[in-house]
């Protein structure tokens, strides 16, 4: 024991000058345990592990300001993550231990740490906001987080000792995750130095290029420096003011950064360093003094007021404080002046646990719940807008999961192995049998928990079914699903039309397929057409009986059947007489087409494409409402032969607008710019909105063409038809449909 204490007195003596005597005596007592359970086990320069739990307790005490709980979940955080990695049987007996020895919160600290270090970061830009809301989600104590850092940066500390694929990996995670999860805390020192860390074993040559040009340039800063100063200190002095003055240089990576973004040398970087004027005074004199000083600097060199920043008045959500000034000192160098107060350049160097012990909040045993609650906020913020982050025990509202390669997928709580294996892949998704969570094989159905690792199992005979849809709550998942069904249910339609088409031909019965539709869907008492297609194409109808059916009806024994057919159809065109009751009586009983032609009530024929203008009439079909046709359309005279009862009268109303496609043939001579020509009088002339030319030389000295057009009604086809026969080389113009 006393070997083990001598080893680590340096951490002793930092917590007997910052704890009570009680705290001293349980982390004495935790560096024993610790070294116990980790007795034998080494870093990779051969050194016990618990070395590293130590150093970063001292970053916790020393560097961050956290009290005891925090100081011994440090130490003994490796005995907890190699338990539980390990799989070790008496798992459960050494929480207890935890528990019952350093108190429940203690314990969750150390059981988090141990949580977020067994996460399989992979080194993807585009996934590293996810990893980071991931590594939040874990902290339900926002204490975790602030201990992680610790951890991280001891380890950024001791890196060299690591195989060089570990530094880098460390390395891109240190700089993607970390040190901008320390930037929104406000710990500007641990933020510095992971970015600087990381850019030594991820960019070497650029970071030795930039440490020795700060070398070789800090004489002469040093001297620029101490001249901008004089007249500063001089006015500083005659006011009375208490100060310090430090230069800060730029950190490396920062530097590093502006050079890439700037896309110049070192020596292109004109702001190296900052000056930062530090003043003594009471609280309610810091405002005034801060703004004193800043007139003071602002009178002896000229300010960029573009570069101006005030978060005196308005603090940053960290709780950082300061007036920034950029002014043009000596030999035409911008210079950066930050003026702050004592307690505003603690907070600015540690962060907000520096905020609340400035404000003389203890952190010991339990700890202080406003500073605990503004850590709350802060890391809420840390994550990504669309999440509202939570630190109670609850869930959080999403999980991460993660396929066995590394990528990490976020879904809501409740998420299943099909919602997974939908968001990885559509594909996928429609052909998952399970899926395979750690070393247990898992139905469809299986909700997934956060930190999964997922493997989906699929079969290439598998499509989505029904019932599905009960088991996925993804927008996505769910969706997909719907689309294929429907999809499904389609294709089996079209089947079971030409099934039926066919075998009506076969069995020689003289009958169009529409008519024979709708009596059929009669008597099997089926709303929609499609519907007796699909039961047809899933042999829930037997055509057998189809056959008789049909047969018994044309032969004049379901006479009454058919009449009712007919009937159906009239009762249909009087209730859209009733439902346009009011233009009916004003003008006739006919259908309106107004500006709402895409209503799922009537939609325009294909075969003849009728625009407003035009003479119309409606034809009431089995499947898909009414059709819409020109009375010179090339099936009119069939329609009203065959099916009198079917046909409605209709015309546009006055005031219809909207854009109808419509396409014009032309014959020419094949002439060089023709087609510009015909584009211009179409586009510059007539203002129309032109959709596509096709001009095909016929190899004789003549051509066609078809222009396609987007028009308001068929007045505008006639004018466009008119213009065009007058070009010259133009032999005639008109429309196709």
């Amino acid at each position: 024991m006393s070997n083990t204490l001598d080893r680590y007195n340096s951490l002793r003596e930092l917590v007997r000058a910052n704890f009570s005597e009680r705290t001293q005596l349980m982390v004495d007592h935790a560096l024993v345990f610790a070294n116990e359970r980790l007795a034998g086990i080494l870093r990779y320069d051969s050194k016990p592990m618990l070395d590293h739990g130590v150093a970063v307790a001292r970053i916790v005490v020393e560097e961050i300001g956290l009290g005891r709980n925090s100081t011994i979940a440090a130490i003994i955080h490796d005995v907890v993550r190699i338990a539980i990695q390990e799989h070790d049987p008496a798992l459960d007996e050494l929480l207890s231990t935890i528990r019952q020895e350093y108190g429940e919160e203690t314990l969750g600290i150390a059981v988090a740490l141990a949580k977020i270090s067994d996460i399989k970061l992979k080194a993807s830009k585009e996934q590293a906001s996810d990893f980071r809301d991931m590594i939040v989600s874990y902290s339900e104590d926002p204490r975790v987080i602030l201990i992680k850092l610790a951890d991280r940066l001891e380890v950024m500390r001791s890196l060299d000792m690591f195989p060089e694929r570990k530094r880098r990996k460390k390395s891109w995670e240190s700089l993607n995750l970390y040190a901008q999860i320390a930037h929104k805390l406000g710990l500007y020192n641990i933020k510095s130095e992971l970015e600087d860390l990381s850019l030594k074993y991820l960019e070497t040559d650029m970071y030795n290029h930039i440490i020795e040009e700060l070398k070789e340039s800090e004489e002469e800063r040093m001297a620029f420096i101490e001249e901008f100063l004089r007249p500063v200190r001089k006015l500083l002095d005659e006011d009375g003011i208490k100060y310090h003055i430090k230069s800060r240089t730029k950190s490396a990576y920062s530097i590093f950064q502006k050079m890439r973004k700037q896309r110049v040398d070192f020596k292109g970087v004109y702001d190296i360093f900052a000056l930062r004027i530090i003043i003594d005074c009471p609280p309610e004199r810091e405002k005034a003094q801060c703004w004193t000083v800043y007139s003071h600097v602002t009178s002896l060199y000229t300010p960029n007021t573009e570069r101006m920043r005030d978060w005196i008045s308005i603090p940053k959500s960290n709780g950082y404080e300061s007036l920034h000034a950029t002014v043009l000192g000596g030999e035409g160098r911008w210079v950066e002046v930050q003026i702050r107060t004592e307690r505003m350049d603690e907070v600015a160097e540690r962060g907000i646990a520096a905020h609340w012990r400035y404000k003389g909040v203890k952190q010991g045993g339990m700890g202080a719940e406003a500073w605990l609650g503004r850590l709350r906020e802060l890391l809420e913020d840390t994550t990504s807008e669309s999440i509202a982050q939570r630190f109670e025990a609850k869930a959080s509202g999403e999980i991460f999961v993660f396929t066995p390669s590394g990528d990490i997928r976020k879904l809501p709580e409740g998420a299943t192995v099909l919602d997974f294996a939908f968001d990885i892949h559509t594909s996928l998704g429609g052909i998952c049998v399970g899926g395979k969570v750690g070393s247990r094989v898992v139905p469809i159905k299986e909700q997934l928990h956060n930190g999964d690792i997922c493997e989906v199992l699929t079969r290439k005979d598998q499509t989505p079914k029904a019932d599905w849809l009960n088991y996925c709550v993804t927008q996505k998942a769910r969706s997909r699903i719907r689309t294929f069904l429907r999809e499904e249910k389609q294709k089996h339609a079209r089947l079971g039309r030409e099934e039926l088409e066919r075998k009506i031909k076969n069995w020689k019965i003289e009958v169009a397929i529409d008519e024979a539709v709708a009596y059929l869907c009669k008597y099997f008492k089926i709303k929609r057409g499609n519907e007796l297609y699909v039961a047809i194409a899933d042999q829930k109808i037997d055509l057998a009986q189809v056959k008789d059916i049909l047969q018994r009806w044309l032969s004049g024994e379901a006479d009454e059947e058919r009449r009712l057919a007919a009937q159906e159809v009239e009762e249909r065109k009087a209730r859209l007489r009733e439902e346009r009751g009011e233009e009916s009586t004003k003008r006739g009983d006919a259908l309106v087409i107004d500006e709402k032609i895409n209503n799922i009530e009537y939609k325009l024929g294909k075969c003849c494409n009728p625009i407003k203008g035009d003479d119309i009439f409606g034809f009431i079909t089995i499947n898909a409402g009414i059709t819409v046709h020109r009375t010179d359309c090339p099936n009119a005279r069939r329609m009203r032969e065959r099916y009198p009862y079917r046909v409605m009268e209709a015309r546009w109303r006055d005031e219809a607008q909207g854009a109808f496609r419509v396409t014009v043939g032309i014959s020419a001579a094949d002439i060089p710019g023709l087609a510009t020509t015909i584009m211009d009088v179409a586009s510059k002339e007539l203002k129309l909105s032109v959709r596509g030319i096709n001009f095909t030389p016929k190899g004789d000295g003549s051509a066609t063409a078809q222009l396609v057009v987007e028009v308001t009604g068929a007045n505008i086809v006639d004018m466009l038809l008119h213009s065009l026969r007058r070009i010259k080389g133009i032999k005639n113009a008109y429309r196709i449909n």
